[in-house]
């Protein structure tokens, strides 16, 4: 074999290989203009979602700025009501450019427009100009109306919210598929290839001197240095999917904020009563059990959204004094569903204990309990050291029982073994169903435990949640983050 046929047959071996290698980046590049052209969609669902939320905080603004108006009469507070409206149009406008091509989502923002024109001209405006002209806006019916107006924008802003996120999700899933597709592509390809290329090249090279195998050789490392690129490649575009997978858990994590809602109901409580007419002492008082309040919602914060993991030590807490702050602290909501509150407590009982988060428990528990009983219903809080359970030791108690008992009309039974599930809820709307499972996490971390018992019937209907504390937490406490 002369030297131009050797080179004739190298130039044969090569070509094929260069032909894979065009065909697969025109594959890839043809797959990665897809994929790129879908995450731009998703990169903009994100963004008109960012834009809805946005109308809704400047709804928010305007409905917040017009209640403090009525309630005070001061015209400061119209700011944020005027500030809010003059940008309200702009983004609506924004909104509507952006969905021309989407007919029921234009329909949903029209909807939305809509409504919130008929709050504000029906609702908003007549309210500015008869608290400007000294009259009365504490008319129940008036005030539900608005309510109704309301609700029915917030309705309007949720359905923008869900069809933007159907599209995001349903956007992700062509991009997942993309991927995938242009993956099994690329390993088509490369197996139809690497099977062609050597097939040709074994019937080829069987021609070749043997005078010519170092160049052989050379040639075969050249190859295997392409395969082990390859390789390396897809081990790579695997660990970036891997990658992707996690970022994507990561962002669908930051879920519960539920429990934020008791602290700040607590502040709002202690607001209630600075306003009316509490002792300087007093005052002083509720100041800092304001404070403290805050710090709660710094720590359930970290705790329940960053995976906090608290490494303080159990302190010494008294669950009488607990429990009457807690009440103390629910007397407005108490008066607000006209719920009266009773308690048995003993002088002192002291354990060692997470003092914050038993606080928690029990505003959720006493919370329950308040929206249970309804309308001139009882709650009643009862304390009692249970020496059967636990081993007393020389100046404490063996332990303690806390009831927290309704009369309500109870619980049904076939909803009460799910009630300590995640997500479960019987608030509908109005519930995230974490207030329990968060309870008994903390509860679990103490030692002890939570039961419920309920009674339906016309009689003796009622609910009776009993949390059985320990002298002092196990030694291996766990965090809120390790709720079962």
């Amino acid at each position: 074999m002369n030297l131009a046929q050797f080179h004739r047959i190298l130039r044969q071996a090569f070509l094929l290989p260069v032909v894979a290698l065009l065909i697969m980046a025109g594959t890839l590049y043809w797959q990665l203009r897809g994929a790129n052209e879908t995450v731009r969609l998703i990169q903009e669902a994100d963004f008109r979602i960012s834009q809805t939320i946005g109308v809704g905080k400047l709804i928010a603004d305007q409905e917040s700025g017009l209640r403090g108006y009525e309630v005070t009469g001061d015209d400061r507070f119209l700011s944020d009501f005027r500030q809010a409206e003059g940008h309200f149009q702009a983004q609506m406008d924004s909104l509507t450019a952006a969905t021309r091509d989407d007919a029921t989502q234009k329909t949903n923002i029209e909807d939305l427009r809509n409504g919130y024109q008929n709050w504000h001209d029906a609702f908003a405006l007549p309210i500015i100009a008869t608290v400007k002209a000294g009259g009365q806006t504490s008319d129940i019916t008036l005030n539900l109306y608005g309510k109704s107006l309301m609700d029915q924008v917030r309705q309007d802003i949720g359905g923008i919210m869900t069809h933007y996120g159907t599209q995001r999700s349903e956007r992700i899933q062509q991009w997942q598929t993309q991927v995938r597709n242009t993956t099994e592509a690329l390993i088509a390809i490369a197996l139809g290839m690497g099977i062609l290329i050597g097939m040709f090249t074994r019937n080829r090279l069987r021609a070749v001197s043997s005078a010519y195998r170092t160049s052989l050789e050379v040639l075969g490392r050249r190859a295997e240095e392409i395969y082990q690129s390859e390789q390396q490649l897809r081990r790579t575009q695997d660990s970036l999917l891997a990658n992707e997978k996690l970022a994507v858990s990561g962002r669908l994590a930051a879920a519960i904020a539920h429990e934020i809602h008791n602290p700040l109901d607590s502040v709002s409580n202690l607001l209630y009563l600075l306003r009316t007419g509490a002792t300087e002492e007093e005052s002083r008082q509720f100041i800092d059990m304001a404070e403290s309040e805050l710090a709660r919602v710094t720590q359930i914060s970290r705790a329940m959204l960053g995976l906090y993991r608290e490494s303080r030590a159990p302190v010494p807490v008294d669950l009488k004094e607990i429990l009457e702050e807690v009440l103390l602290l629910m007397e407005h909501r108490f008066h607000e569903l006209n719920v009266t509150a009773r308690t048995e407590l003993p002088e002192q009982v002291v354990i060692d204990a997470f003092p914050s988060e038993l606080r928690q428990v029990f505003t959720n528990l006493i919370s329950n309990a308040a929206e249970a009983a309804g309308k001139g219903g009882e709650v009643r809080g009862e304390i009692r050291i249970d020496a059967s359970h636990f081993q007393a030791s020389a100046d404490k108690p063996a332990g303690a029982i806390i009831h927290i008992v309704d009369n309500g009309t109870g619980i049904p039974e076939e909803v009460r073994p799910q009630l300590f599930q995640p997500f479960f809820t019987t608030k509908g709307e109005h519930g995230t169903g974490l207030g329990l499972w968060v309870s008994q996490g903390i509860v679990s971390k103490h030692g002890g435990s939570i039961e419920i018992a309920s009674d339906t019937s016309p009689a003796s209907h009622g609910t009776v949640v009993t949390v059985t504390l320990a002298e002092r937490p196990p030694i291996a406490t766990g965090t809120v983050s390790e709720l079962p």
